[in-house]
């Protein structure tokens, strides 16, 4: 039985990094405490078993030292306005994955010979947020007048999803790492993140939050595209972030959802708050969490009555929404994680011939020939 040497000192790292419970670690290698002294060591197979688990590669392990692992885009999060010190490996693998997803559409698009996004970059932070927030409403003819056919703001989020990637933005919502369903994503540590790119820019939703904060993150992490920023951020409308970016691409936000023009003229002296928040965000087709934000914006709340209204609509919405995510159709579920526009574009050329489908599979998060296949014909491809 070979057994390999493999330093304490990364092991350690490798558990920490995972962010797994010592509990889970210990019961599922009963030997660990014995590796991590030096006292024994894992055998090949057993090293790749723990590996997996706690979502290292492999190499490594075989190193003298714990690397250095950065973000590769950005890092604008924060709590209480310091930097969050390290990533899980569920995000930095999500990250590497929409990188890789984004690289691939990029040569498709130039090989295709389809047109750049010149919204891309085309803003600043000296535009002003009004003008920003029109011009983003108006390459996605994401207006009011649009958002008033939506019975519902859960509605409008499918409307605002389909429009941007109808405008060109890859748009992709998951709460798993790739289809990993044991692998969720915390909504805690980040909410969604933007990859700038004048042929395939990304808007990630992280889709274990809630809908009702899903809307304010795509609008968000769209002005970031409107920057021409790629960017990992915990933008929510109540953040007070140090960062000016932050802060400006969560004004361009409410101001997109929710504008001032319309704003003032739709609040009603000495009506109750919950009824505030109801008849506001049917008339905007948005959650009641942007409703808040504005209603702070307008002076009607303080900045303590907005937080403490705000964490009692966030605790309700959990409520209401704990049993409703999950199950639904694997395929449009699919299209939704990886961006409809990136899944019929993948599926085209895989079945075209001009890519592998070990790379499809890759990015599609699948490992089976037919399951490919039915997601084409779900796509409208004859398959």
């Amino acid at each position: 039985m070979t057994r390999v040497a493999v330093a304490p000192d990364i092991l350690t790292w490798a558990c920490e990094r995972s962010q797994l419970a010592p509990e889970y670690l210990h019961t599922k290698f009963p030997k660990l405490d014995n590796w991590l002294s030096g006292e024994r060591q894992p055998t090949l197979k057993q090293l790749d078993t723990f590996a997996r688990s706690v979502h290292v590669p492999i190499g490594y392990l075989f190193l003298e030292r714990p690397p250095e692992e950065h973000l590769p885009i950005p890092d604008f999060r924060t709590v209480g306005n310091l930097k969050i010190a390290r990533p899980s490996p569920n995000l930095l693998d999500t990250i590497y994955v929409c990188q890789e997803r984004q690289s691939w559409y990029r040569d498709y698009s130039l090989g295709s010979n389809l047109p750049t996004r010149s919204f891309v970059g085309s803003v600043s932070l000296d535009t002003p947020i009004a003008a920003a927030a029109s011009t983003i409403a108006r390459v996605l003819h994401f207006d009011l007048d649009a958002r008033r056919t939506c019975p519902t703001w859960t509605d409008a989020l499918r409307e605002f999803i389909r429009l941007s990637e109808e405008a060109g933005v890859l748009v992709m919502v998951t709460g798993v790492v790739l289809s990993n369903n044991s692998r969720k994503l915390d909504p805690d540590e980040f909410r969604g993140f933007a990859l700038s790119d004048d042929r395939a820019p990304v808007v990630f939703i992280n889709g274990a939050d809630t809908k009702a904060a899903q809307t304010f993150t795509l609008a968000h992490e769209l002005a970031h595209i409107w920057l021409g920023e790629s960017a990992i951020s915990d933008g929510t409308p109540l953040s007070n972030s140090s960062n000016r970016s932050e802060r400006w691409c969560n004004d361009v936000a409410a101001e997109l959802l929710v504008p001032l023009e319309v704003r003032v003229t739709e609040l009603r002296r000495n009506e109750a708050l919950s009824i505030s928040l109801q008849r506001l965000a049917r008339r905007f087709k948005v959650s009641t969490l942007v409703i808040i934000s504005r209603l702070r914006d307008a002076g009607w709340l303080s900045q303590p009555e907005a937080s403490a209204a705000y964490a009692e609509e966030l605790a309700r919405i959990r409520l209401i929404t704990a049993d409703r995510d999950g199950g639904g159709n694997y395929y449009l579920t699919t299209s939704v994680r990886v961006s409809r526009r990136f899944a019929s574009a993948l599926i085209e050329s895989t079945l075209g011939g001009q890519t592998l489908y070990r790379d499809a599979f890759r990015m599609l998060g699948m490992s089976k020939v037919a399951t490919l296949h039915e997601l084409g014909r779900n796509l409208g491809f004859a398959v």
